[in-house]
């Protein structure tokens, strides 16, 4: 019969090396180092029920903790020097319309809540939430 903290160890190896021929961000990779660290602790407990307990903890907690460090952080839209478009129907107050920007149709809302804007009327972007552009009418902004 193999050692407790023989099989840990390779069970760890294999699943830190499967991380690089099948990407699952990090995922594998954390629960290698869990059973790495599981191997360490069989050399103290030997009880199997308890190491695949300490497994399952230490590859959650590991999991979560490193979301934290690896995934991406939210990009902030930067928009170019044309910020300029035009609504192709009306922007009811608190509703959203369409809006023609860099030759792409957009969904869009007006910034300011208690404000209609008509078609065909010149506006400016002036933020996006998700895939909603927030306009102003371009009489809002010019002096």
């Amino acid at each position: 019969m193999l050692n407790p903290t023989l099989v840990w160890l390779i069970a760890g190896a294999i699943l830190c090396l499967m991380e690089l021929i099948f990407p699952t961000a990090f995922v594998e990779f954390m629960m290698g180092i869990a059973a790495l660290l599981v191997a360490v602790v069989s050399l103290i407990l030997p009880n199997h029920t308890l190491l695949v307990a300490l497994w399952l903890i230490f590859s959650t907690l590991l999991i979560i903790f490193s979301r934290r460090f690896f995934t991406p952080k939210r990009r902030i839209t930067e928009f170019g020097d044309d910020r300029e478009g035009e609504t192709i129907t009306a922007i009811s107050p608190g509703k959203t319309g369409r809006v023609l920007y860099e030759g792409n149709s957009w969904r869009a809302k007006c910034a300011d809540q208690i404000l209609e804007i008509a078609p065909n009327q010149k506006v400016y972007v002036v933020g996006k939430e998700g895939n909603t552009l927030i306009v102003l009418p371009e009489n809002l902004l010019d002096p």
